[in-house]
């Protein structure tokens, strides 16, 4: 009988239609954004010719470029979309502010940093990138931390040493590639941010981390929703909120780091696709997770076939394109919050 009345307050909810539009669209985009994907590139593929490519013979030229080339590369792109964007998400939700963002905080610029030392010194170890990746993140994540304490964590204060910690790790990359110059080639295209030469192996990396990630995500979704309440409430009810912050840290920057470690310095993704959501679906975290990890994974599947196409047989880097994009939409959400302020 609860169950059911809590079904019929769920359906009586004002935005209950567009939660249920916000994943259905999302699903549709998805499935577009990887069909374009795999379709268009310079060589075009007709729906025959696609449907050849995945179910036809090893030694087609559609099956190598369906298989072997395009499928890694959207496939690769939509895990590392949803993990950017979970990131994104867990920590809007644990700051309580809708400028907070994997790069913004300083988890990026660590793991970042870490995965370019086994790169550039250590090229023979590349399977340990992303648990190079991880812990970069996590050093990045720890003096954050520290340095935001004060009788609690102060969202405020976590923003302004992330954007130093930030900086800081970025000066240690730019050092990293002064001293070994003449290894830099593929750190380059890799600090720009793309998915240019993804294999299987990369989904392989990375997949474990998104399914990881996704379950935790959701399971997290009402510790999220408590923190909204506010320090005291959350207590109130139960919620241990320091060590509910630092969790839910960890798993953030678990996610950014295993998107970083396949995609590169792949920027914006985490500011804007949960803004975005939120805007649909409101605040509450059982549905803007899991909205998020949908609409991120289409919209880095689909940034990055537009990157590709766009100047053809030129490819832009997604990260490039992000940039364009998202530097001017989190100067809006600024301006915006400062109107208000």
């Amino acid at each position: 009988m609860e169950a059911l009345m809590e079904n019929n307050l769920a359906a009586r909810h004002p935005r209950s239609m567009k939660r249920r539009l916000a994943v259905l669209g999302g699903l549709v985009a998805l499935v577009a954004a990887l069909l374009l994907g795999v379709s268009f590139g310079i060589a075009d593929l007709t729906w025959q010719e696609l449907y050849t490519g995945l179910l036809g013979g090893a030694q087609s030229d559609n099956y190598r470029i369906v298989q072997l080339i395009r499928m890694p590369r959207v496939l690769c792109g939509a895990l590392a979309g949803i993990n950017l964007a979970l990131a994104g998400c867990i920590l809007q939700g644990i700051l309580r502010n809708p400028l907070a963002d994997p790069g913004i905080i300083g988890v990026t610029a660590g793991a970042g940093l870490f995965a370019m030392v086994i790169m550039i010194v250590l090229p023979e170890m590349t399977r340990l990138v992303p648990v190079a990746a991880f812990g970069g993140a996590m050093v990045a994540v720890m003096i954050v931390f520290a340095l935001s304490w004060q009788r609690g964590i102060q969202p405020l204060r976590m923003i302004l040493a992330g954007v130093a910690v930030a900086a800081f790790f970025g000066g240690a990359q730019t050092a990293l590639m002064v001293f070994f110059s003449d290894r830099v080639q593929g750190a380059i295209n890799w600090l720009a941010g793309g998915f240019q030469g993804a294999s299987w192996n990369h989904v392989s990396m990375i997949l474990p981390y998104t399914l990881a990630g996704i379950g935790a995500a959701c399971f997290s979704s009402r510790w999220l929703n408590a923190l909204q309440l506010g320090e005291e409430t959350a207590r109130s009810i139960g919620v241990r909120v320091e060590r509910v912050r630092l969790l839910l840290l960890v798993l953030a920057a678990l996610l950014a780091a295993s998107a970083v470690s396949v995609a590169g310095m792949l920027g914006f993704v985490g500011l804007v696709v949960p803004h975005m959501v939120r805007l649909v679906t409101g605040s509450d975290f059982d549905y803007l997770l899991p909205c998020s990890a949908i609409w991120g994974a289409a919209f880095i599947a689909l940034t990055d076939s537009v990157a590709r196409l766009a100047f053809a047989p030129v490819e832009i880097p997604v990260g490039v394109f992000m940039s364009f994009f998202g530097a001017p939409f989190f100067l809006y959400l600024l301006k915006k919050g400062m109107s208000r302020t």
